[in-house]
């Protein structure tokens, strides 16, 4: 069996000690040459001038390929703008477009998204955009539960279809625990005629009241079997780590027998559980292949 294709995703750090933490990550990750390194934008550009510098970093001190997040809901998204990360894109050739999180700007008194009228309106329109302009390898996102604007599983396949016509690469997923959930979803995407691969989107728990939280924003289910095996172990590190790598191997490896042979992981800005998942996948560092300073 060949090795898996994986790919991992950092956010801009906050402070000085984020950062060093960040660049640790990176410098434990990168030997093991994923297909890419995505980096997140915040969605009304406060990230935007720590996203860029981070970007360069990677293109400067390593071989790695980085793939920006783009995103067309900012106040100041439009057709025309060309930000930092915008125009540094060209240098990456790698993309992940999202439609984003709206942030106040760009809702309506009654809480729906308004799009800028010059803007993007939706990542389908985004992906449409990139594609006239150069000769991205372009990521966008799926969800395997239903996007909670998007009214359902089945409207989300339809928005996931517009954007892979639209010149996407591949998909990846938001993250989930149940194996049988992602699996139906890719069956529905084929029976729904979406050519792109599409790629589990893996979270490593860190911290369990941080995963809720993150779950209950993006409408992912957390099942009792989960919450069982982290219940008591807020002030139990170890052992919690213990069981997020657990339950994360045992995921990836159930995924592998079913012939999903690409990984996204979430890792948050840190580097063991996403390591040791990887390890368990087969991968093994390649030193001296890869350069990073």
């Amino acid at each position: 069996m060949s090795d898996p294709i994986v790919s991992f995703e950092f956010f801009p750090p906050g402070d000085e000690a984020m950062a060093q933490q960040l660049w640790q990550s990176v410098q434990r990750l990168a030997p093991l040459r994923p297909n890419f390194v995505s980096v997140t934008y915040g969605a009304d550009g406060s990230t935007r001038e720590r996203t860029h510098e981070f970007v360069q970093r990677v293109l400067r001190e390593t071989d790695l390929r980085v793939a920006p997040h783009l995103t067309c809901v900012a106040p100041r998204a439009t057709r025309c703008s060309r930000s930092p990360v915008t125009t540094g894109s060209k240098a990456c050739g790698n993309l992940v477009a999202l439609r984003g999180d709206a942030p106040a700007a760009n809702l309506s008194g009654d809480g729906r998204y308004r799009p800028h009228p010059e803007g993007f309106a939706y990542a389908s329109d985004l992906v449409s955009g990139l594609s006239q302009v150069g000769n991205f390898d372009i990521s966008v996102a799926a969800y395997p539960e239903g996007h909670p604007e998007s009214g359902g599983v089945d409207a989300d396949l339809e928005n996931l279809k517009r954007k892979v016509d639209a010149g996407a690469d591949r998909a990846i997923t938001q993250f989930f625990f149940e194996t049988d959930l992602f699996l139906r979803y890719r069956d529905r995407c084929a029976a729904a005629g979406i050519e792109a691969n599409i790629v589990p989107g893996i979270l490593p728990i860190t911290r369990f009241p941080q995963l809720l939280r993150f779950a209950a924003r993006c409408g992912a289910s957390v099942p009792d079997w989960l919450r069982a095996r982290f219940d008591g172990l807020d002030d139990d590190p170890d052992t919690r780590r213990m069981i997020a790598a657990n339950v994360a191997i045992e995921q990836v490896q159930r995924l592998r027998e079913h012939g999903v042979e690409e990984f996204h992981f979430y890792t948050l800005n840190r580097a063991e559980l996403a390591y040791a998942i990887c390890h368990a996948l087969g991968l093994r560092p390649r030193l001296n292949e890869a350069r990073v300073a």
